[in-house]
């Protein structure tokens, strides 16, 4: 994947009051998301109080008639995250602490979009990351042939030996037999979860593989909707869960999901999207890691045009912003 396109969104009052929000779409859909921002929120927002929750909930309902998630969940999150920004830059409060801060740091885990690295590349850069000082790695895996699978993980083991964590993401690629083989022989490397082994919204897969394995799973990243966590959870399916704030619609989704998974006991560990999933992971009630993904930050992106007060590195994430989240985009084309 060559290129990312962001669509960021800025919310102004009848006082000049300012709020920014940001979609993010990789490759497919940028164009929709404007158009969805630029012709059906911005009406329905003209005049209204820019209270996020009491707005989420109103969009939601509207962009509804054209699908409850894809799109419309893109273009409705980057205006939710404009409005809480204004929220908090109103109250004088950094996003966290509007919310309200549970804690001050999360651990932090290395990962990479490194499925098509040799396994030399990939042994270098999990050495790198284990230099420093990252106490858990997440590759990818999904390869046509098992064993270079099995290779590169075992290869990582040695590296990683037996202290620090591995996670393994499949991004989707399997079907249930080849989940349940792949599955069943990673255990050999003790990896601690297993993620996206099936196709997202494949529950009845899901339950069918869990039911053919040990490892947990983590799953959430390609879910749309609060319903959807909701069947996944039910169904015992989630392990850990991960939640995009941006996919799911915004920071309002985004916190009702974290307060179901809560109570099924499952925990938050958000997906991509750093420098916002770290200020929520802050504020959820439970929360596994965040991810320190190579190259894909606002900042790697090079889209900022000040630093945010947000650090994500081996000693885990931290969040020092003024009022507001943080983030000033440098302008678009």
């Amino acid at each position: 994947m060559s290129f990312h396109d962001l669509v960021v969104v800025r919310v102004v009052t009848d006082t000049g009051a300012e709020g920014t929000g940001v979609s993010w779409t990789p490759r497919v859909g940028a164009s929709a998301v404007r158009a969805i921002v630029e012709d059906e929120c911005a009406p329905l927002l003209e005049g209204r109080t820019p209270h996020p929750k009491v707005r989420w909930q109103e969009l939601y309902d509207y962009l509804h008639e054209a699908g409850p998630g894809g799109v419309t969940a893109m273009a409705l999150a980057a205006v939710d995250i404009a409005l809480w920004d204004l929220r908090a830059k109103a109250f004088g409060s950094s996003l966290v602490d509007l919310i309200g801060r549970r804690r001050d740091s999360v651990t932090a885990y290395a990962s990479g979009v490194n499925l098509d690295y040799d396994l030399d590349k990939l042994c270098a850069q999990v050495r790198r990351w284990v230099d420093a000082g990252h106490s858990g790695v997440k590759i990818k895996v999904g390869s046509a042939d098992l064993d270079r699978d099995l290779e590169r993980l075992a290869a990582v083991r040695a590296i990683l030996g037996s202290k620090r964590k591995l996670m393994v993401d499949a991004n989707q690629r399997w079907d249930v037999p080849t989940a349940s083989r792949a599955i069943n022989a990673f255990e050999t490397f003790d990896p601690s979860w297993i993620e996206e082994p099936l196709p997202a919204d494949d529950i009845a897969g899901h339950a069918h593989l869990r039911a053919m394995t040990r490892m947990p799973f983590a799953i959430g990243e390609n879910l749309r909707t609060v319903r959807q966590f909701r069947d996944a959870l039910v169904a015992g399916l989630c392990d850990i869960a991960q939640p995009n704030v941006v996919r799911v619609g915004g920071i309002t989704p985004f916190l009702r999901i974290a307060d179901l998974t809560a109570t099924f006991g499952v925990p938050i560990a958000p997906h991509l999207l750093p420098e916002l999933s770290a200020q929520l992971a802050m504020c959820v009630p439970m929360v596994s890691m965040v991810e320190d993904i190579d190259r894909a930050s606002f900042a790697d992106l090079n889209v900022l045009s000040e630093p945010s007060g947000i650090t994500i590195d081996a000693e885990g994430a931290r969040t020092s912003t003024g009022p507001g989240h943080g983030l000033v985009f440098r302008p678009g084309r």
